[in-house]
């Protein structure tokens, strides 16, 4: 579990990153998947879900998740949802209790709190996301909500190192166009992208003073689910609220 550093503030900004251990599905989604699209036993998931909301002290219909397309996609919502909200990278509230839920196994989580306003936001950044801008997309959905980007924190969660992220020289220019940090060298000296960089380096350029990034690579790390190692896995999540 990762957690962000408190910050002097007028609201509780909460943010935790899952892993894999201590849930209930079986092999390949051991143990502790939240991801119900990715051929797991829907039980097991709904009783790994629903521990989350017992670990949080929260009702389980505050979780709010998302389907995500791997898109710009920003939902801003201000109460508990009947399902996952649909087509969507980003979610957006100002209602204290409600706990955003970002879900990954490479790409980046992005867990951002206006430490005055309460305004919070779980984003989805892979790389398509990041070339398409949902992060300037969910910044300015926080925005309309009263947000500032001053008064904004970051927590970037366990992503795909750059060192072990190999991609075409295309690809990574038409990322780098967005970010250039992003364009790195891999273990092997490939082509290769650092998202969790190239996320910062777009978040403080928009004003955001304050990003922490928890290092665990997905890949290298076997507690964390990698849908690049692993191929058929599960998903830990990302979770933000003002508590």
């Amino acid at each position: 579990m990762s957690t962000s550093p408190a910050a002097p503030s007028t609201v509780r900004p909460r943010r935790v990153v899952t892993d894999r251990r201590g849930g209930r599905s079986r092999t390949p989604y051991d143990s502790f998947n939240l991801g119900d699209h990715v051929g797991d036993d829907p039980a097991d998931v709904a009783a790994n879900r629903s521990r989350v909301a017992r670990e949080l002290s929260v009702p389980e219909d505050r979780l709010v998740w998302m389907s995500q397309v791997h898109g710009t996609g920003v939902a801003t919502v201000d109460r508990p949802q009947d399902g996952p909200v649909a087509d969507t990278d980003a979610l957006v509230t100002a209602t204290p209790g409600l706990v955003l839920c970002v879900l990954v196994a490479d790409c980046v989580p992005v867990l951002l709190a206006d430490h005055e306003t309460g305004v919070v936001a779980a984003v989805h950044a892979g790389r398509e996301g990041v070339r398409q801008g949902v992060l300037p997309a969910a910044l300015s959905a926080m925005a309309r909500l009263g947000a500032r980007a001053r008064h904004v924190t970051a927590l970037l969660g366990p992503a795909v190192c750059g060192r072990c992220y190999e991609v075409p020289v295309r690809m990574q220019a038409d990322v780098a166009r967005v970010a250039p940090s992003a364009a790195v060298r891999t273990r092997s000296g490939t082509p290769g992208l650092d998202l969790r960089a190239g996320v910062e380096e777009i978040l403080r350029r928009a004003g955001i003073p304050e990003v922490v990034q928890d290092l665990r690579c997905t890949v290298e790390d076997p507690q964390l689910f990698s849908h690049r190692r692993d191929g058929v896995t599960g998903r830990q999540a990302g979770l933000v609220w003002i508590g």
